[in-house]
Protein backbone atom coordinates (compact mmCIF):
# COMPACT_ATOMS: atom_id res chain seq x y z
CA UNK A 1 0.00 0.00 0.00
CA UNK A 2 1.12 3.58 0.29
CA UNK A 3 3.39 5.00 2.92
CA UNK A 4 1.46 6.73 5.67
CA UNK A 5 2.99 9.98 6.80
CA UNK A 6 2.85 11.03 10.45
CA UNK A 7 0.04 13.41 11.34
CA UNK A 8 2.55 16.22 11.79
CA UNK A 9 5.46 17.02 9.52
CA UNK A 10 7.86 16.39 12.42
CA UNK A 11 8.78 13.01 13.77
CA UNK A 12 6.82 12.11 16.91
CA UNK A 13 8.98 12.85 19.95
CA UNK A 14 7.20 11.55 22.97
CA UNK A 15 6.23 8.00 23.68
CA UNK A 16 2.58 9.07 23.70
CA UNK A 17 2.95 10.57 20.20
CA UNK A 18 4.58 7.40 18.94
CA UNK A 19 1.82 5.23 20.40
CA UNK A 20 -0.84 7.51 18.89
CA UNK A 21 0.85 7.25 15.48
CA UNK A 22 0.96 3.45 15.72
CA UNK A 23 -2.71 3.32 16.69
CA UNK A 24 -3.61 5.48 13.67
CA UNK A 25 -1.58 3.27 11.35
CA UNK A 26 -3.15 0.17 12.84
CA UNK A 27 -6.67 1.53 12.34
CA UNK A 28 -5.90 2.43 8.72
CA UNK A 29 -4.45 -1.02 8.10
CA UNK A 30 -7.50 -2.69 9.62
CA UNK A 31 -9.71 -0.64 7.30
CA UNK A 32 -7.59 -1.60 4.30
CA UNK A 33 -7.72 -5.28 5.27
CA UNK A 34 -11.52 -5.11 5.59
CA UNK A 35 -11.78 -3.50 2.14
CA UNK A 36 -9.53 -6.17 0.63
CA UNK A 37 -11.56 -8.93 2.30
CA UNK A 38 -14.71 -7.49 0.73
CA UNK A 39 -13.05 -7.43 -2.70
CA UNK A 40 -11.97 -11.06 -2.29
CA UNK A 41 -15.48 -12.06 -1.17
CA UNK A 42 -17.05 -10.34 -4.21
CA UNK A 43 -14.55 -11.92 -6.57
CA UNK A 44 -15.22 -15.38 -5.13
CA UNK A 45 -18.94 -14.87 -5.70
CA UNK A 46 -18.20 -13.94 -9.33
CA UNK A 47 -16.00 -17.01 -9.74
CA UNK A 48 -18.75 -19.22 -8.32
CA UNK A 49 -21.27 -17.66 -10.73
CA UNK A 50 -18.90 -18.17 -13.67
CA UNK A 51 -18.32 -21.81 -12.71
CA UNK A 52 -22.07 -22.48 -12.56
CA UNK A 53 -22.56 -20.78 -15.91
CA UNK A 54 -19.66 -22.72 -17.45
CA UNK A 55 -21.08 -25.99 -16.15
CA UNK A 56 -24.45 -25.13 -17.69
CA UNK A 57 -22.80 -24.29 -21.02
CA UNK A 58 -20.85 -27.56 -20.97
CA UNK A 59 -24.09 -29.47 -20.43
CA UNK A 60 -25.78 -27.61 -23.28
CA UNK A 61 -22.83 -28.26 -25.60
CA UNK A 62 -22.78 -31.94 -24.71
CA UNK A 63 -26.53 -32.24 -25.37
CA UNK A 64 -26.15 -30.41 -28.68
CA UNK A 65 -23.28 -32.67 -29.73
CA UNK A 66 -25.29 -35.78 -28.86
CA UNK A 67 -28.32 -34.51 -30.80
CA UNK A 68 -26.15 -33.65 -33.80
CA UNK A 69 -24.44 -37.05 -33.72
CA UNK A 70 -27.80 -38.88 -33.57
CA UNK A 71 -29.17 -36.74 -36.39
CA UNK A 72 -26.18 -37.46 -38.63
CA UNK A 73 -26.46 -41.20 -37.92
CA UNK A 74 -30.19 -41.28 -38.70
CA UNK A 75 -30.21 -39.11 -41.81
CA UNK A 76 -28.81 -40.80 -44.88
CA UNK A 77 -26.64 -38.61 -47.10
CA UNK A 78 -28.42 -37.02 -50.05
CA UNK A 79 -28.19 -38.89 -53.35
CA UNK A 80 -27.30 -36.99 -56.46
Amino acid sequence: MSDIEPASSQQPNSLEDRIMELEIRSALQEDTIEQLNQVIFNQQQQIDDFERHLSHLKTQLSNLQEATAKESEETPPPHY
